[in-house]
């Protein structure tokens, strides 16, 4: 018995087939080689989804009127037409085949932070967990020691192309602070220059992971972005902003892809999170009163205070809080059990669902 993990198996990892966009995916050579030599019944590939996305076809629809610049008043008709269309079925169609749900040897891992009970109806193949947190976790500072913070810094990972747009707005909360925090910027493109004077220092080549993590978790707060970083954010426990990318500007301004931080954000409410502070990191998502934030959080006011710890993932059902563990156990079942991978993955599936 073997076990495979890949992103997304059904575009990585699956053979190409008859059909347009059916090609075979960069790693299908070497999952023709494990099977070849275990047998498709004694292996299980763990397909890792993205993160947090967890929405229906109707749903998916909706997000992608929304960020295509549809108005919201215009959506509920044009949603109408794209059903009486067959867009919705073509799409529901389309997603089923590319995440290659007929496979019965894969274990499709939907990570996130609260189940989606019409997403496991109209995929009843998916297996819902909590995060697949960073591993290792943070270390935090042994008791006695004082904290290693020479001096007082901000830490961005700056991935959003439109990180460049909101920059100077960062900077301008940041100056009234005395003293004023350093930002330190990470980002994978080269930013416009900031200011004669500004503490901002922003680095395109690539961080040794030590060095980032030393810095991520000594950093008075950090600007995150997409999965990662905010689920280190999250398992830190520290003061953290997110940030995923903006389209457009003025009143047209959207985000992009803001699943992910609409999640956090009902979790957070549930668990009684100031409301000031879910508004300022609903405004920064959003690409809005940038500065003003920066400079509260800055000046650890209102919500800022006391940042509260992490809230838990909910929903889930037994054994499925944590998707590091569910592999862990799939493992352990090959292991002891042997057997079919087909019958292993059909009862994570089963009991994945509440």
């Amino acid at each position: 018995m073997a076990l495979s993990i890949a992103p997304a198996w059904g575009i990585t990892g699956a053979p190409g087939g008859a059909g347009p966009l059916r090609r075979a995916g960069p790693w299908a050579e070497e999952v023709d080689d494990l099977e070849h030599a275990y047998g498709e019944d004694r292996l299980v590939h763990v397909s890792l989804e993205e993160f947090a996305r967890t929405l229906t076809t109707r749903e998916e629809t909706i997000e992608r009127f929304r960020e295509g610049g549809v108005p919201a008043r215009e959506i509920p008709r044009r949603l109408a037409a794209a059903e009486e269309a067959g867009e919705l079925a073509s799409f529901r169609t389309a997603f089923r085949t590319f995440r290659a749900f007929d496979r019965p040897n894969v274990l499709h891992l939907f990570a996130g932070l609260r189940y989606a009970p019409r997403f496991a109806r109209e995929h009843p193949e998916s297996v819902q967990t909590g995060p697949l947190w960073p591993w290792p976790p943070p270390r935090a500072t042994p008791s006695g020691t004082p904290p290693r913070r020479p001096r007082r810094a901000w830490l961005w990972y700056a991935s959003p192309a439109s990180s460049a747009a909101i920059l100077p707005e960062v900077e301008r909360g940041l100056a009234p602070l005395r003293p004023m925090p350093r930002l330190e910027v990470r980002s994978p493109r080269p930013l416009v220059r900031t200011p004669s004077g500004s503490l901002t220092h922003v680095t395109a080549g690539p961080v040794g992971r030590t060095a980032w993590r030393r810095a991520f978790r000594d950093a008075e707060l950090r600007i995150v972005t997409g999965s990662r970083s905010l689920l280190e954010a999250l398992q830190l426990g520290a003061p953290f902003l997110y940030f995923n990318g903006v389209l457009a500007d003025g009143r047209r301004r959207r985000r992009h892809r803001p699943e992910k931080v609409r999640a956090l954000l009902a979790l957070a409410r549930d668990a009684g999170w100031p409301e000031t502070l879910r508004a300022d990191l609903d405004a920064f998502s959003r690409g809005r009163r940038i500065a003003d934030v920066v400079e509260r959080a800055g000046r650890r006011e209102d919500g800022w205070r006391s940042f509260p710890p992490a809230p838990a993932p909910v929903g889930y059902a037994p054994g499925y809080e944590d998707a590091g563990a569910v592999i862990v156990r799939c493992a352990n079942e090959l292991a002891r059990q042997g057997g079919s991978a087909a019958a292993i993955v059909a009862r994570f599936r089963q009991r994945s669902h509440r």
